[in-house]
């Protein structure tokens, strides 16, 4: 059935494994992708959406190199919004809402049409490895498949439990089953594991709701798209979300059925998503709140469901629908499916290396929630990283990570290796020291050429990001160069109750007032025909206002990155002994030996190993 071996085998189709088998085919590995069902790949398990806080930075850069993501938001999007807008630059964080039977579609068709991709549908019961060594997998039917190198993204399935009130039921998703077998053969290996839950809220029929009595949550006016191709466009329809509140009548409802809670009657021990709590969790953290926000999301363009952000709850259905009623346009809500919660086995990050190869075992990645992580953006960056690091590996070459200076992606996987997680992580912009750096406008600038160079983001991308680039950087210096009088100035100034100026003065330094905006300067006549001339486009003319306007804080950030790589660029020895290092403190010794950090930037990252072990640790290696 299998030629003799493949180059890579990916395990689940989820957001992680699809964009695992795509960047491992589209680099020349020969690569199968094996999922429990061929007609849920990339499903959107929980919310129909892409993207938002830190996220849609993820998506931008999974764009930026090469992967699937962001042309699919852009090709299934239903809605578009740029959070933050009020904010800093290094905020914004762009957000779609999507169809979400079109997006599952439109993955398969991009894999379809993937060169040297294999598809298989059947479980995966466990590993085969040889000497500490992946070399392939064993299905349900006892077939054995072999491979250079594997992917694990097995995400809720493994071993996965469902919740609904006292209810509890075997399954990865409402309607499927959970994949056993391998979290076995990975602790007889040496595997430490866990158990994480998360949860998802009840979908119900938009017929039965009355959308007057709630405020509607329309897109942006202008709405943006997330891949940097031309191959995609922006939104020119789209449809509403609305929004209403949760009140103490239906908190009042809801605290019935906790006595019959798992979250509370001991059921469900492991730890859920802290900054994404059910709405149980929330109403018993916040006993102060008298309501709470509830986001009523469409499933698609075309369908009837609706999504109720901000009600994921494990509690019995009867509850959930008594307590739904209760809230302001729900009066006759019916049901789709109840809400519920998952538990399911995940293996602490610690066991992994940059790349997501694991320690213990050579060709043997994890990427995804079998990480610890929560989110379909997450997940997929993840996948991302493990596909092309497969391909690395099997062809002997060097290995692909990514800096915390460099991309969010990169502090997602530092975090996840260096510190762990106890609950299911999730990206914040906050987790990000450089986050000016980190912007989503500029994603294509930080990674294209790095992709590029890798073989995977293609020559139309280098030479779209290299012209909007050029471009960027032929703006700013035209505002530093050019004057412009105070008489021309002085009333686009005043009218923004800005201070006028006495004289003529370069065009920058007014444009770097936080006031004064693109719109203000292109009034001046000589801006606009700069544009008009060369004809410049939304993104190269927001590129260059952040740019200036953001100059000092990019500066600054810069410098402490800088400041910080040359720590990234001691690396610590293989196999080190840090019993050696006599004054380190009990605890740092035991961090250290465990995580087995490959740099000292890294090792001074890890919780529990103080400023001074770095100063021992520096002496030691001769710095």
């Amino acid at each position: 059935m299998f030629p003799n071996e493949y180059d890579v085998i990916v395990v689940g189709a989820g957001h992680a494994g699809s964009e695992a088998a795509a960047s491992a085919a589209n680099l020349g590995s020969k690569t199968l992708l094996v999922t429990m069902n061929l007609q849920n790949i990339a499903q959107m398990s929980c919310n129909p959406a892409m993207g938002g806080i830190a996220k849609g930075q993820i998506i931008r850069e999974i764009d930026a190199l090469g992967g699937y993501s962001g042309i699919v938001s852009d090709e299934t999007a239903i809605q578009f919004k740029m959070l933050n807008k009020s904010k800093g630059p290094a905020m914004w964080s762009p957000r779609v809402q999507s169809d979400r039977m079109r997006f599952s579609e439109t993955w398969r068709d991009m894999l379809e049409k993937t060169p040297n991709l294999d598809f298989y549908q059947e479980m995966v019961l466990g590993l085969i490895t040889e000497n500490n060594k992946v070399v392939g997998v064993k299905t349900s039917l006892g077939i054995e498949i072999r491979s250079k190198t594997v992917v694990l993204t097995n995400g809720t399935f493994l071993n996965g439990v469902i919740h609904i009130g006292e209810k509890q039921f075997g399954g990865g998703r409402a309607g499927e089953r959970a994949s056993t077998g391998i979290t076995k053969d990975l602790i007889q290996l040496g595997f430490e594991s866990g158990r994480m839950k998360t949860g998802t809220p009840p979908r119900v029929d938009g017929r039965s709701l009355d959308f007057a009595k709630m405020i509607e949550q329309p897109g942006d006016a202008q709405p943006e798209k997330f891949s940097y191709l031309n191959t995609t466009s922006v939104l020119t329809h789209q449809r509403s979300c609305y929004m209403s509140y949760t009140s103490q009548d239906v908190h009042d409802v809801l605290k019935e059925g906790f006595d019959k809670s798992p979250m509370f009657n001991g059921a469900i021990q492991s730890s859920g998503p802290r900054y994404c709590p059910s709405i149980e969790e929330k109403i018993n953290r916040f006993a102060d709140k008298d309501r709470h926000q509830l986001f009523v999301e469409p499933e698609g363009w075309k369908t009837i469901e609706y999504y109720i952000n901000g009600f994921s709850t494990s509690l019995s259905e009867e509850v959930q629908y008594k307590a739904l009623k209760q809230v302001s346009g729900f009066e006759n809500v019916k049901f789709f499916r109840p809400g519920y919660a998952i538990e399911y086995d995940y293996f602490p990050p610690t066991q992994l290396k940059h790349t997501l190869e694991t320690k213990l075992i050579s060709g043997l990645y994890f990427a995804g929630q079998i990480n610890g992580t929560t989110g379909y953006e997450e997940a997929a960056s993840q996948g991302l990283i493990a596909g092309i690091n497969a391909h690395q590996k099997v062809q002997e070459k060097e290995a692909f990570t990514l800096s915390r200076d460099e991309a969010y992606i990169g502090v997602l996987v530092d975090d996840l290796i260096t510190k762990g997680t106890k609950e299911p992580y999730r990206m914040f912009t906050s987790r990000a020291e450089y986050r000016t750096l980190l912007r989503q406008d500029n994603a294509d600038f930080r990674l294209t050429k790095k992709s590029f160079d890798l073989g995977l983001a293609s020559e139309n991308r280098l030479i779209t990001m290299e012209k909007k680039k050029k471009q960027s950087e032929d703006l700013i210096q035209f505002f530093k160069n050019t004057s412009v009088s105070h008489a021309i100035l002085n009333p686009i100034l005043i009218s923004k109750e800005s201070a006028p100026v006495k004289q003529m003065d370069k065009l920058y330094k007014p444009f770097s007032r936080p006031n004064i905006t693109m719109d203000d300067m292109r009034k001046i006549n000589d801006v606009e025909e700069y544009i008009t001339k060369n004809k410049l486009g939304r993104e190269v003319l927001e590129q260059t206002e952040i740019q200036i306007k953001y100059a000092g804080y990019i500066n600054k950030e810069r410098a402490n990155a800088d400041k910080l790589n040359r720590l990234e660029g001691i690396r610590i020895p293989e196999n080190f002994d840090y019993s050696k290092l006599k004054s380190l403190s009990y605890e740092a010794l035991e961090k250290l030996r465990s995580i087995k950090p490959v740099t000292v930037s890294q090792a001074s990252r890890i919780s529990g190993v103080s400023p001074n072990d770095i100063s021992v640790l520096l002496v030691y290696m001769g710095r």
